[in-house]
């Protein structure tokens, strides 16, 4: 089975019902989201707890009588194949799986497509139907008078990745009916300048400048992850492009003025550097998890950290 993970986003009914779930694709944040929306759900309907596995090579069921169901949650999980899925089909728990595409989900998704007891979501950016759908949905859900105009503007202008939309969608939310209009829209998006992206550009810069950006365009805990997530995006773009060539050709085409920049920033980094800058994401990956969010503090400390890596 596979399920569109726009379709469980806009349904407030989404019951899951599967037992085994594989959340793949390249849109990270979709793909974060969908994974925690499946875990409240379940945790709604069963009352179920959370567990984190590894493998599920050798993954033992170790439930009571009259223990709660539990999820659990394997990031880039070994052993998922059709074997190692039929010796844990009898176990009253959920388990859900997330890997980001790589050349062997393609197996994977194959079995998920195929059985009865499992369901692929694959997660891409969000394309302009797709768009229209969520803003309908906000739209309608809170009531608000949009005129045609803006509207389509926030259709082209609304970033493709989920978690930058939704915290667009989230901004316009906070504001009063009265100043939703395109003056007060494109300042609250940043939609006509430099955002919190903009702090990934400024690596070069002395630390006493960073810091008078960051502390200029971070002002609350969401900021933090929003910036999180864009520098995530560019560091995970130099870690995975074998060389110069293949980094250009992955440079998104919106950021033709900054792609020089970009550029620069690749060519200081050799396999050791890649390495510590994996490293640091892997860190602050699991900082997320345990803390649900970064702090300013960590936030700051997250970008600093970056720089060192880039001009060590």
């Amino acid at each position: 089975m596979k399920l569109d993970p726009v379709n469980i986003l806009l349904n407030n009914n989404f019951k899951p019902e599967k037992k085994f779930y594989f959340i793949s694709g390249n849109e990270t944040t979709l793909i974060e989201k969908i994974a925690d929306t499946l875990v409240k759900q379940y945790k709604k309907k069963e009352g179920a707890n959370l567990e984190r596995i590894d493998t599920i090579e050798n993954f033992v069921d170790e439930a009571g009588l009259f223990a709660n169901k539990k999820i659990y949650t394997g990031k880039n999980c070994k052993g998922i194949n059709i074997e190692n899925l039929n010796k844990i089909r009898d176990s009253e728990n959920i388990f859900i799986f997330v890997q980001e595409n790589s050349p062997k989900t393609k197996k994977i998704k194959n079995i998920f497509v195929k059985d009865g007891d499992c369901c692929l979501i694959d997660c891409y950016e969000i394309d302009k139907s797709s768009k229209i759908r969520i803003l309908n949905e906000f739209i309608q859900t809170n009531n608000l008078k949009i005129e045609e105009d803006l509207y389509w503007m926030l259709v082209e202008k609304l970033d493709n990745r989920y978690f930058f939309l939704e915290n667009s969608l989230n901004k316009i939310k906070d504001i009063e009916q009265k100043d939703i209009n395109t003056k007060n829209i494109k300042k609250l998006l940043t939609i006509d300048g430099a955002g919190k992206d903009g702090l990934f550009f400024c690596l070069l810069n002395k630390n006493n400048k960073i810091i008078e950006n960051y502390r200029n365009k971070i002002q609350t805990n969401s900021d933090v992850n929003e910036m999180y997530y864009y520098c995530r995006f560019f560091c995970q773009l130099i870690i995975e492009s074998k060389n110069e060539n293949e980094y250009n050709k992955n440079i998104p085409l919106y950021l033709f003025k900054e792609k020089g920049y970009l550029v620069d920033i690749y060519k200081k980094y050799n396999f050791k550097k890649k390495k510590a800058l994996l490293r640091l994401l892997a860190s602050t990956e699991k900082f997320l998890r345990k803390e649900s969010g970064l702090s300013l503090v960590s936030g700051l400390r997250f970008l600093l950290s970056i720089k060192k890596i880039t001009i060590s």
